[in-house]
């Protein structure tokens, strides 16, 4: 399977946090322009990644990140591995169209050049805090998101959030684990507006 290195992620200008947060907004309309593969690293790496020292961005009940994230992108679908920062090809082919009707036909998502998925494996929790664990997971797919629109913003995109769909269709649209529940899809891209 081919698996993608990503660059490693840089600031390239002073970040201010109340000029990001006024600035968040749900994007559906997108330019019909790539993603430069550098952009998307940092994206990853402010959404699930490791920082330098040890530790991941994101706190974790327990440190056990039960969360994954899974890349859609023309080229297919592909696997974030935040250990080794990088990209592994799950299934080839442009399944973005599939996606979004998989996404209750909200086609407009299909516009973004790359769709985030945020899926959870509740075994990895449960299993140590039982059903209170489901609870923790949501609330760490929760901070995932907002670093994802933050480090979007930052980055000059734009960003959605859609969390209307079939859990099983997009599951075998995507072809990702099928143990990995998928929580909330965040189409990334340049806006139109």
């Amino acid at each position: 399977m081919e698996t993608i290195k990503l660059t490693e992620p840089e600031d390239t200008k002073e970040v201010n946090l109340k000029e990001l947060l006024s600035e968040r907004k749900t994007v559906r309309a997108f330019q019909n322009k790539a993603v430069p593969l550098d952009v998307l690293s940092y994206v990853l790496w402010s959404s699930y990644g490791f920082k330098k020292g040890g530790g991941r961005v994101v706190p974790s009940a327990g440190a056990l990140y039960p969360l994954d994230i899974y890349v859609v992108m023309m080229q297919g679908v592909y696997h974030y591995l935040p250990d080794t920062h990088s990209l592994k090809l799950v299934k080839k082919g442009d399944l973005r169209n599939s996606i979004a009707r998989a996404s209750l036909s909200q086609m407009w998502m299909a516009q973004a050049p790359v769709m985030l998925i945020i899926t959870v494996e509740y075994r990895r929790i449960t299993g140590k805090y039982g059903d209170r664990g489901i609870r923790y997971a949501l609330i760490e797919a929760g901070n995932v998101s907002q670093n994802i629109f933050l480090s979007t913003i930052y980055k000059g995109l734009g960003c959605g959030i859609v969390g209307a769909f079939h859990d099983d269709m997009v599951k075998d649209a995507s072809g990702i684990e099928k143990t990995h529940e998928p929580l909330l899809i965040m189409p990334v891209g340049y806006s139109q507006q």
